[in-house]
């Protein structure tokens, strides 16, 4: 069985991580930070922009910055379909 992550990468989803600085609600001078990381598509970013928008909705500490990183993990050039394997000895 093939793993959810793999068909992600194999649809064109990579490795994004998002490091967010938000206010503290007690005290809005201090900054906080979170790292959140998922699979996702450049450069609308749905999974990310959803979980952001859930922050808003749901969460206290506003948010101060965003900062993405996002990598293909597996590019269409390296995966390809294989209907044979020779073995040698």
């Amino acid at each position: 069985m093939v793993s959810k992550e793999f068909r992600q990468q194999i649809e064109g989803y990579g490795l994004t991580t998002a490091h967010i600085l938000y206010r503290i609600p007690d005290h809005p001078g201090v900054l906080q930070t979170y790292v959140w990381q998922d699979y996702d598509l450049a450069p609308r970013f749905p999974v990310l922009t959803g979980f952001l928008d859930f922050w808003k909705r749901e969460l206290e500490g506003p948010l101060h910055s965003v900062r993405v990183a996002h990598s293909q993990l597996i590019k269409p050039a390296e995966f390809r379909a294989v209907n044979g394997v020779l073995t040698l000895h």
